[in-house]
């Protein structure tokens, strides 16, 4: 595919070449670049960049996604004297999670940032990060992703064109619904609930009680509204960002499942860059990536006394309760490809 594409691609190059030949043999003077053409969030960078990479994600523009890219944006344009930058594409405007990063590895899009949930599809290691109450809390979370099982998980990328730039922040995921008031996991039983696509998170539903329903992320809002579905489940940085709760008026924290995200771009872009392009970009992101962590952060805290302001009902949990009902997912790990000497590593690294 890749091979048909660059050959399509080179084709049209020559074509185009070709024709500007033909009518005009005089070489045209260089020019100032222009300003891009606006997305329809205005996220683009600076119009003097001669170098720009566009990426995408599914998240709202005021939400942590987009607000750590945009500070990586900032880096960018700073560590490279204006030179490069990032245009930013929130709210799935090309596309879902699991496009992008296939686009991203084909070299169609140069970079996306997404949320673990489509990554075991291509890269099948990933789904020990899906497991239900593996991290207690996000600084275990971080200890691991930047240690030596974070790096293994980020080399595997390599095997789809892709370069991983480390792992953001999603946030601990939560369940919203408009019909009661969730305690214990048997209030769930019967329940409709969109999850992502990912056999993990869905069998730790299922353990719940409730009946997990896979849907890209675009076509949530629409599916609360209508009731194809009862209710769903994020970190509160979705859900506020989102205005999920303007259809969704109860919010349980549960925190069953830790939802790092992850910066990729396609490989071979990485590598046409110059060494002093590659750090710059590689500094941008791994200084965004501590601030995005500290802004999410924030903003949990945050959002919890702002959806209280709205009416919304925010229920704590008793989580060793729900974990206890989850414990038997950990049972299947054969049937997820995930390799168990993994999760006990990852569990020994955090005694």
């Amino acid at each position: 595919m890749k091979k048909v594409l660059s050959m399509i691609i080179a084709a049209t190059m020559a074509l185009a070449i070709s024709a500007c030949g033909a009518k005009n043999e005089t070489p045209a003077a260089p020019t100032t670049p222009s300003a891009p053409a606006a997305n329809s969030e205005g996220l683009l960078g600076a119009s003097s960049a001669t170098v720009r990479f566009k990426v995408g994600t599914t998240t709202a523009p005021t939400g942590h996604y987009v607000k750590g890219l945009q500070e990586m944006q900032r880096l960018l344009e700073s560590k490279s004297g204006g030179t490069m930058t990032l245009d930013i594409y929130p709210n799935s405007q090309l596309g879902n999670e699991r496009d992008m990063m296939e686009n991203v590895g084909m070299g169609v899009q140069d970079m996306v940032l997404s949320s673990t949930g489509p990554i075991p599809n291509f890269v099948k290691e990933f789904a020990v990060l899906d497991l239900p109450y593996l991290f207690e809390t996000a600084e275990d979370a971080y200890e691991v992703l930047d240690g030596e099982v974070g790096e293994s998980l980020l080399a595997k990328l390599d095997s789809q064109g892709i370069i991983g730039f480390g792992f953001w922040e999603n946030g601990f995921r939560h369940v919203t619904n408009n019909t009661k008031e969730i305690k214990v996991p048997a209030d769930l039983k019967g329940m409709q609930l969109r999850t992502m696509e990912n056999k993990v998170h869905m069998a730790g539903y299922e353990a719940l009680g409730s009946i997990p329903t896979p849907m890209a992320w675009g076509e949530i809002f629409t599916a609360l509204q209508q009731g194809t579905v009862d209710g769903q489940e994020n970190p509160l940085a979705i859900i506020e960002s989102a205005k999920v709760y303007e259809v969704q008026k109860y919010i349980s924290l549960t925190g069953a499942f830790y939802s790092p995200c992850v910066l990729m771009m396609n490989e071979a872009k990485f590598n046409s860059l110059t060494a002093d392009q590659q750090k710059a970009f590689t500094e941008a992101a791994d200084e965004a990536k501590d601030w995005q962590r500290n802004y999410s952060q924030e903003y949990d805290k945050k959002a919890v006394e702002s959806l209280k302001s709205l009416g919304i009902t925010i229920t704590e949990v008793d989580t060793s309760v729900w974990a206890e009902a989850v414990v038997g997912v950990y049972d299947k790990l054969d049937s997820f490809g995930i390799d168990a000497s993994l999760v006990k590593q990852i569990q020994d690294s955090l005694k």
